[in-house]
């Protein structure tokens, strides 16, 4: 009996004995594993190539990163991705568990290294493009995160500078075009001043300077119109307009300039239609187009103007609903395919020397442009170089009055006119 319990106790020493060693050896084996799971800079995860868990990083930070505008990326000691928002990720700054833009890499080794917050404006390749195209501009934003971690903000610049951009482009170009026609006018009136014993010679610079200050406040007119315009703010106080009469208007408006180069300006299609807006800045938008097609037509040619209802669904894509095309086609020089995507812009110019001797000012279009965003429209163009444009305004269509008839198309085109069908697919 003694034996069996002294047999017992020593079996019960020596299992005692393997816990405490297989305890040890556990420990340890978790503290090898967990050095060793930080290869070639990455923190790898026991399942295997994840980055490590966000419980590393410090209590409240993981929900402060969630909010944050700019994108997030926390680095840890060797350099590894410990967090990184999805926009990181869609701006290509964070690939494969690392941060792929080495300028960053440099700014949050030395920000671990003394503990400086760093701050500068870098050029980035976009994500998914050749690097040869133009780069994404951002402000980085390297700051220490307690004593182990780093974390950077990205914020985008791109947007902003291309505003900055045509912001100081505008000014520049407002100066030049308001330069011109106040030189003008300055020199005329020297001239008038000089000339002042001969009739003929006061009665020529005068009629300059009328030319020079009717380009001065048209100039002045569009700049107060696309101010107006230019924010694409739907309408507040909207009102039913009729295409007739603004057809009529702008055909009015470009009356004399088109007898002057025995251009036939014809207008048809389907009659009694209205929109749904604001009736100065429409007009000022199908004016400018049929200006322009004047303008840019050789003499002897034809304007056409035309009219007709169209599902919305089958333009835009979206619910069914009605709209209004309004297409103004010119037998002009044509646009190019490469100014074509550039002709909306302000003060932009297929021929320069062409727009000055017409007295144009480069802010026509881009005034369209702006009065069809802000009445839910949209305005297109197809053009073939030497064989003319067509431009056509889409917008929603507006309920006809009750107390206004419909007036037959008969009635509606004047007799040196001639109705036309909508140019069909060339917008």
């Amino acid at each position: 009996m003694d034996v069996n319990v002294a047999a017992a106790a020593a079996c019960a020493i020596a299992g005692l004995g393997v816990g405490l060693t297989a305890a040890i050896a556990f420990r340890w084996s978790e503290r090898e594993q967990s050095r060793s799971s930080r290869v070639g800079g990455k923190t790898r995860s026991s399942t295997g190539g994840a980055p490590p868990h966000e419980a590393a990083l410090p209590p409240g930070v993981d929900t402060v990163l969630s909010v944050l505008r700019s994108c997030a990326i926390v680095l840890g000691e060797a350099d590894e991705v410990v967090k990184a928002s999805s926009a990181a990720y869609a701006m290509g700054l964070v690939r494969g568990g690392a941060v792929a833009v080495e300028q960053i890499l440099s700014l949050a080794r030395g920000t671990r290294r003394d503990g400086e917050i760093r701050q500068v404006e870098l050029e980035v390749p976009k994500p998914g493009v050749a690097r040869a195209a133009d780069p994404l501009a951002v402000s980085v934003r390297v700051a220490p995160l307690g004593s182990r971690l780093v974390l950077v903000l990205v914020e985008d610049l791109t947007e902003r500078r291309r505003i900055e951009a045509v912001r100081r482009d505008f000014v520049a170009n407002v100066s030049h075009e308001l330069k011109t026609p106040v030189g003008a006018l300055s020199l005329l009136s020297e001239a008038v001043a000089d000339a002042a014993d001969d009739p003929e010679a006061v009665q020529r610079f005068a009629g300059r300077m009328q030319i020079e200050a009717t380009r001065l406040a048209s100039l002045v007119q569009e700049i107060i119109d696309l101010s107006r315009v230019q924010d694409d703010q739907l309408l507040t106080d909207p009102e039913p307009v009729p295409v007739d009469e603004l057809i009529a208007e702008a055909t009015d408006r470009c009356r004399q300039p088109a007898a002057a180069k025995q251009i036939h300006i014809a207008s048809g299609g389907v009659a009694g239609l209205y929109l749904h807006g604001n009736r100065g800045q429409l007009a000022a938008a199908l004016g400018n187009l049929v200006e322009n097609a004047v303008n840019y037509s050789p003499p002897r040619t034809r304007v056409a103007i035309a009219t007709r209802r169209i599902s919305s669904a089958a333009a835009l894509g979206e619910a069914d609903g009605e709209l209004i095309e309004i297409s103004v086609t010119d037998q002009g020089i044509g646009i190019s395919e490469k100014d074509r995507e550039r002709i909306f812009e302000r003060f932009y110019r297929v021929d320069p020397a062409r727009s000055r001797a017409t007295g144009g000012t480069g802010l026509g279009l881009s005034i369209v442009k702006h009065v069809a965003a802000s009445h839910g429209g949209t305005v297109s163009v197809w053009s073939v170089e030497g064989q003319g444009s067509t431009f056509t305004l889409r917008l929603p269509a507006g309920q006809i009055p009750v107390e206004q008839p419909i007036i037959p198309l008969s009635k509606r085109i004047p007799a040196t006119t001639s109705p036309i069908s909508a140019p069909e697919a060339r917008s």
